[in-house]
Order: C-alpha cells, then structure tokens, then sequence
C-alpha cells in the first residue's frame, strides 16, 4: 500500500486490479487499448531500458574505479540498461543480477534458454517478483549481465533491517537483494576498485518494516519470547515481573496463557516478550527464572 499511495500523492489515477504484477499488466494493456491512451512497460521497452541505463552512466562517471555493480532483476530492465550502459563503455566491469529465490524467473529463464513463466509466490520483494522476465530483457541479459544469483527472503529481510541501522536508509526488499547477496556470499565484492550495490526502492509498509526489525532483533539475541508457567494466585505475575526487573531486560509484552496448554487447574502460563542487551544478557535472563524456579521455554 505504501507503493499505491506514493503513485497517487503524485497525481496518477491508481487502478487495482489482479493478485500481482503479470495480472496487473493484462489489465493496464486492456484499459490502454479501450482509452487510446499511451501504455508505458515496467521493463519490456527500449526506451525504459535506455532511460534505466542512464543510472550506470551516472556510476561510472562518479565512480571511475567501479568494477562491480550488483542490481535486482524483476522483469530485467533496470539491470539490462545499467549492463549495456557501463560495458559498451568498460567491458571489464562485471555486472551481477539478484533475484527473489521463491520467484526467480530470470534465471529459470536464462537456463532454459527461453521465457518461462513460473508460478506466483509471495516475496518480501515484491517489486521484482514477476512470473516471467520480457522476451527483449532476456536476451540482453544473457548477452550483457556476467552472472544472476538469488537470495532467500530472511537474507533480504535481514539486509532491509542492517541498511537501515547501519546506512540509515529505508529500503524494500526489492531493493535490498543486492546488499542481501553481498552479505549472504552469493556476489563477492571486487578485489579491487569499488564494488555499487543498487538499491532501487523505498517504498515499504511501516509495518513490514516493523516486522522484520522484531525478527532482527529476536536473531540478534536482542529480544527474548518466553513462555513460563505461575501459579494462578494472587501476586505470582507480580514476584515473576520483579524478578525480570531486577535482571536489568525490558518487559515489551506479557499476556496470560490459560487455553490449548496442559495446565494444573491452579495454574496459569505466562508469554513474555522482552527486551535485552544481547546473547549474553539474554542467557543471564534465562538462568534467573531457571534459578528462581521457572520453566522457560522459547515462542517461535
């Protein structure tokens, strides 16, 4: 939704149509041909193509020791653009495509030597996750791009939470495959000159964004989910709530679990979410309920 309302804060009439983008497409070519008006493609176009490509020109005229660009593929424009662009100029630089490992058409395609269509998937990176690349696209990427590799969606998810901690920069997943790739060993940078990661979008729900920074912090030992048992009488929450205080972590959730466990009748479970410092301090939690008489065990 994120995407929608950007596209219509600039004005643009926004039609929703179909589960997903080759859906969407059949739509947009039908109310082209009922209205006369122009239709433009997300990628099979050698116009969008050449105008994408003007961002490699760009790169390499900053970056005049690039020697390795790293670009998502959906349906291959953006990577087949830069590609053309940066090697009719540098033959040596080596350009690398990424896509969604749940949708990768591209290199499906590449290997079989002819479009394929897959079935749809749900990706984090659902701005290349298109069924099947552009017939013009694959070809110019078999003839331009050096190598296409694939990322799984908890290293993209992964790679959206570092950008933003680390870079400061709110990416999608579509536009964070690359930096995925890169921290996941499917590219290795260049040994020399300077290796470009390109990320290409920021249009993110607050709450995906929301949802993969829990699960970083949850992989990161920084955020602890436990479930433990208390007797159903009055002050027992409040001995176990002290207790967490007085281990220095940070009570986030904690919510009464009387149903679908096997429990004495004059007990209740107890699921808590907290917040620590890290591994250690997250193991140092653990041991003082163990210590004090409770049975944590982990919510996944």
């Amino acid at each position: 939704m994120a995407k929608v309302e950007a596209t219509r804060n600039y004005g643009a009439e926004t039609v929703l149509a179909g589960a997903g983008f080759d859906e969407a497409l059949v739509e947009a070519l039908e109310s082209a041909r009922q209205t006369g008006a122009t239709f433009v493609h997300a990628f099979e176009d050698e116009a969008v193509i050449a105008g994408q490509g003007t961002i490699g020109l760009e790169l390499a005229d900053e970056l005049p020791d690039v020697e390795t660009f790293v670009i998502p593929i959906g349906g291959g424009g953006l990577a087949s653009g830069i590609a053309i662009a940066v090697k009719s100029a540098r033959p040596s630089v080596r350009v690398v495509g990424v896509e969604a490992e749940v949708l990768a058409s591209a290199v499906a395609s590449l290997q079989a030597g002819r479009v394929l269509t897959l079935d749809p998937a749900l990706s984090i990176a659902d701005g290349i996750a298109v069924k099947s690349p552009g017939v013009l696209t694959l070809e110019l990427l078999r003839e331009w791009v050096d190598d296409v590799v694939t990322v799984a969606e908890d290293d993209v998810a992964e790679a959206m939470v570092l950008l933003m901690e680390k870079a400061k920069l709110v990416v999608e997943g579509a536009g964070a495959v690359g930096a995925a790739a890169l921290l996941g060993g499917q590219v290795a940078p260049a040994a020399t000159g300077t290796t470009v990661v390109v990320l290409s979008g920021g249009n993110v729900d607050a709450g995906l964004l929301a949802s993969v920074a829990r699960r970083h912090e949850t992989e990161a030992g920084r955020r602890l989910a436990l479930l433990t048992r208390v007797s159903d009488r009055p002050g027992s929450l409040a001995r176990l709530l002290t207790l967490i205080g007085e281990t220095g972590a940070n009570l986030v959730e904690v919510e009464h679990v009387r149903e679908g466990l096997d429990l004495h009748v004059r007990e209740t479970a107890v699921q808590l979410v907290l917040e620590t410092r890290g591994r250690e301090h997250a193991r140092s939690v653990r041991e003082a309920l163990e210590a004090a008489g409770y049975e944590a065990s982990d919510l996944r």
